[in-house]
């Protein structure tokens, strides 16, 4: 007779752990380490990307900048687009493009270089 046996998540992480597996609790970090963050209703990929949310907003009430946008997307071919983080726009009419970045990975890498080449801007990591 076959008896089927139910895991709970506990059992299950042993599980996994048991034969080498890498187990997160909770299942919102990323394979990077990075954790999901919510402030205002929205929801920002890493905690470092929503205290720079935070730091823009600072700025923006002290005046320091004009304005700022989040994750704009541009177009660099068709079926490619590439996502930034924010845009600020600073007082004297300027602006830059801003990518929170805790890890470059390669279609990252890809994409910065499509975009400034395209759109001849520079992209700002902080």
């Amino acid at each position: 007779m076959n008896k089927q046996e139910h895991w709970n998540i506990e059992k299950y992480q042993e599980y996994l752990q048991s034969r080498g597996k890498k187990v997160f609790a909770g299942g919102n970090r990323s394979k990077y380490g990075a954790k999901k963050t919510k402030i205002d209703g929205h929801v920002f990929d890493s905690e470092k990307e929503a205290n720079y949310y935070n730091e823009l907003k600072i700025r923006l009430q002290a005046k320091d900048i004009k304005g700022f946008c989040l994750q704009p997307t541009f177009i660099l071919a068709s079926g490619l687009s590439y996502k930034a983080d924010f845009i600020i726009f600073n007082n004297d009419g300027s602006s830059e493009i801003i990518d929170v970045k805790g890890f470059k990975t390669k279609e990252y890498i890809a994409k910065k270089k499509v975009f400034e080449d395209k759109f001849n801007l520079k992209i700002k990591e902080v």
